[in-house]
């Protein structure tokens, strides 16, 4: 087949595989390649157990990989191959240095642009998909332009607005798509060939171009006003609790306000994932960096109340269980950060796992889809640990359980079979408020929920 376009993405990780996945799916006349450095994980995207879990990607991949999407770790090869670049690489938060613990790691990100200018024989359209501070494509701009190779190379930035566990979804029919680029003639045609590439299945209104600065700046906002309304009510639900008042019926009454609306408003015991922590770190970072202080500790915040709530759930399990969590043995429904996926980066069973360590309980982890990252999660914390994928054999013997992830399956299960199987008096901590708690109860269970007066059989 003789395609139009060759697409190329530097990256083969969450955001990458899954977009370039779509982009072959609906774009049969271009074709895309996926490279990695990350032998291990390439061969993975070319077997039938690929490295993430996503519902529908299985299937997408399946149609196009070999038809004209190709995974590979021959990163020249396609560098100088390709049309039109996506860097999709990893910028975690820094780790050292100046910035350490707020500003966005770069490192991987510039190495990616040297290596472009180093092999790239033709022009390129370089698209920053990353999450990238604002002014990055102006540097990405310097590094590729700094010689005198006759390559012309134009930088976009077109972020991803991807939740995981619908990240297909997302991608296949997106609430908007952003394009930024230079406010220039070539600036403007490179974003008007990115513009035909979505509008092969993105109606032409709701692909947004902006310039540059806007488009990075927005990805970095989206995700802190997300992170900001789940901590607004996770912040609400120590004061609920407190009252006995319940967050449930408070935050269905403030979401039925059209300003408000209803989304991101269900208490939970936090956070987690690769992007909301680490965006508002960087956010925070931008901020103090222009000298902007009270809007950095404003930001700041979000993620203080974050920490808290995890931190109070476990205090709340301790209380609640006598004062002493020793020797029992409690399992954690859950270890993903969200429900639909296996990624566990940032997610509060992490911290709750760890600080339950700390108490000397023995801990049975239990997840769908993420004990093989929770296990890699917990290398090196000493305790007594144990993984079940099965939640009815890990809940056995158990004098509590810990509900940390809203999978579905969980609101499902026998829970009078459960009770039948755990030490008495049996607890429930639902972090997630997907149970029914009266049921609970009435099974015999001690509930307790985020949020909501605690339904208990002592006196």
């Amino acid at each position: 087949m003789t395609f139009e376009r060759n697409i190329l993405c530097i990256g083969a990780g969450y955001v990458g595989g899954p977009t370039m996945a779509v982009i072959a799916d609906r774009c049969l006349r271009y074709r895309v390649t996926v490279v990695d450095i990350d032998a291990e994980r390439i061969a993975r995207w070319n077997s039938a157990d690929l490295p993430i879990y996503e519902p529908g990607l299985d299937d997408v991949v399946r149609s196009a990989r070999g038809r004209n999407l190709f995974f590979s770790t021959d990163i020249p090869n396609g560098i100088r191959e390709a049309d039109i670049i996506f860097v999709s690489v990893n910028t975690p938060t820094k780790q050292f240095g100046v910035g350490a613990g707020m500003a966005a790691d770069l490192q991987y990100w510039e190495k990616t642009a040297r290596e472009i200018r180093h092999y790239a024989e033709s022009p390129k359209i370089i698209v920053e998909k990353s999450t990238l501070p604002v002014k990055t494509a102006k540097a990405m701009e310097r590094i590729l332009n700094t010689t005198r190779h006759p390559v012309r190379f134009d930088v976009l930035s077109n972020p991803e607005f991807l939740a995981e566990g619908t990240a297909v979804k997302d991608l296949v029919d997106p609430d908007r798509v952003l394009i930024g680029s230079a406010e220039t003639p070539e600036g403007i045609r490179a974003r008007d060939e990115l513009v035909r590439l979505y509008t092969h299945w993105v109606p032409r209104e709701r692909i947004l171009t902006s310039n540059v600065w806007s488009s990075e700046l927005s990805k970095l906002v989206a995700n802190a006003f997300l992170a900001q309304r789940i901590s607004s009510i996770n912040a609400i639900s120590a004061l609920c609790e407190r009252t006995e008042a319940d967050v449930a019926e408070v935050a269905e009454a403030v979401g039925m306000d059209r300003r408000i609306g209803p989304k991101f408003l269900n208490a939970s015991v936090g956070f987690g994932g690769s992007c909301f922590k680490k965006d508002i770190l960087n956010l925070v970072y931008l901020c103090r960096s222009y000298g902007l202080e009270e809007v950095a500790d404003y930001w700041l915040g979000v993620l203080r109340i974050n920490d808290y709530q995890k931190e109070r759930f476990v205090l709340n399990m301790l209380k609640a269980m006598f004062n002493t969590l020793a020797g029992k043995q409690v399992t954690l429904f859950g270890f993903a950060f969200k429900a639909d996926t296996g990624d566990t980066r940032e997610s509060p069973a992490i911290f709750v796992a760890r600080k339950l360590l700390e108490e000397r309980v023995r801990l049975v982890i239990s997840d769908p889809k993420a004990i093989r990252q929770a296990r890699l999660d917990m290398q090196g914390i000493e305790g007594d640990i144990r993984y079940e994928e099965d939640p009815y054999a890990a809940a056995a013997g158990s004098d509590a359980i810990a509900l940390l992830t809203e999978w579905g399956l969980y609101a499902d299960l026998d829970y009078e079979k459960i009770l039948l199987s755990m030490g008495k008096p049996a607890f429930i901590f639902d972090g997630r408020n997907i149970l029914d708690h009266c049921r609970l109860f009435e099974m015999g269970f001690n509930v307790y929920a985020i949020g909501k007066p605690p339904l208990t059989h002592f006196t």
